[in-house]
């Protein structure tokens, strides 16, 4: 009877605790799931950049992102006839330009990169994140990212006198980025292009301004559609080249991509109103026209890799 009574008061003891440990943790999860939690908008873009432009996302902390890029000649000529179609619509025109660039991350905010432009030029620049687009503790409507670049142009000099410091340009950038839904990202991107030297003068200016517009559509898991369009603010018309002939710039960028993401590599195929691969000549001296169907064919390939190990610690 003893055994019984033993028994019965253990039994009792025991789903009382069971009961209390059960109300414990309905009350934790209740408290967790009360909290406010942080969401961090992710894969605004699917690539450091749009098309042409840079954007906002940065490769991952300790990655190494390596692209090729390759602008051809222009695709259609005005009165050029069927030498468009002989040029294979610029894919055989002897104008082709490839860029060469390597992206490394240090941390998940800082981004540096190098490249070689085609022409004999190279470029060096740096990306700060400034702003995160995220919901919950903090309401931040956008990501804002700052980016800055050094050309130089490496080709032979006329003279003694051509000194490094004349061959060199720089443009900054504001990246500010909202993603407005999984499909959809938009970005506003202003900048500023600053030359040493500018080697002709007449309405031209050391210092010019764009204003410009880029965006994804996401199709399907591994497919979107991107787009850019950026317009020149100053010193693009009436210009005089070295030879005192007249010069006019076209103002109107204008891009448009297909992406495609394999899992190892983002391919991208597109057409621009460019054929030169580097943001400052695509900014300040392009003379293609869209409007009279100068447009070039383009293709992109992205491939990450990790150089930096993350060595997890023991338990």
């Amino acid at each position: 009877m003893k055994k019984i009574l033993l028994f019965l008061i253990f039994a009792s003891c025991f789903l009382l605790k069971a009961r209390a440990q059960d109300d414990l943790l309905a009350s934790l999860a209740k408290e967790d799931s009360a909290k406010v939690k942080q969401n961090i908008a992710t894969a605004t873009f699917k690539s450091t950049r749009i098309i042409n432009m840079q954007s906002v996302e940065m490769t991952g902390k300790g990655n190494l992102e390596f692209m090729i890029s390759h602008h051809f000649g222009n695709a259609w000529n005005s009165g050029a006839g069927w030498q468009n179609v002989a040029q294979l619509f610029g894919l055989n025109s002897g104008v082709a330009t490839t860029y060469l660039s390597f992206d490394y991350s240090f941390t998940d905010w800082f981004n540096m990169g190098f490249a070689s432009t085609g022409n004999s030029k190279f470029e060096s620049w740096a990306k700060f994140r400034l702003l995160r687009q995220q919901t919950g503790l903090k309401n931040i409507p956008v990501t804002v990212d700052w980016f800055s670049l050094v050309n130089i142009d490496a080709t032979a000099g006329p003279s003694t006198d051509d000194l490094a410091w004349n061959r060199l340009s720089f443009i900054h950038q504001l990246l500010i980025a909202r993603k407005f839904s999984e499909n959809f990202s938009l970005q506003l991107i202003p900048s500023y292009i600053h030359y040493n030297v500018v080697p002709y003068g007449y309405n031209n200016s050391n210092n010019i301004f764009s204003i410009g517009i880029g965006g994804r559509y996401k199709l399907t898991h591994k497919t979107a559609i991107t787009f850019e369009y950026s317009r020149q603010l100053n010193a693009y018309k009436d210009l005089l080249d070295e030879t005192a002939s007249a010069v006019n710039y076209v103002p109107d960028l204008i891009s448009l991509g297909y992406d495609w993401d394999t899992g190892g590599h983002i391919f991208q195929f597109f057409l621009t109103s460019t054929t030169s691969s580097t943001n400052i000549a695509q900014l300040t001296t392009n003379m293609n026209n869209f409007a009279k169907g100068n447009i070039s064919l383009g293709f992109t390939i992205n491939r990450s890799y990790g150089i930096k190990r993350v060595v997890k610690a023991h338990q």
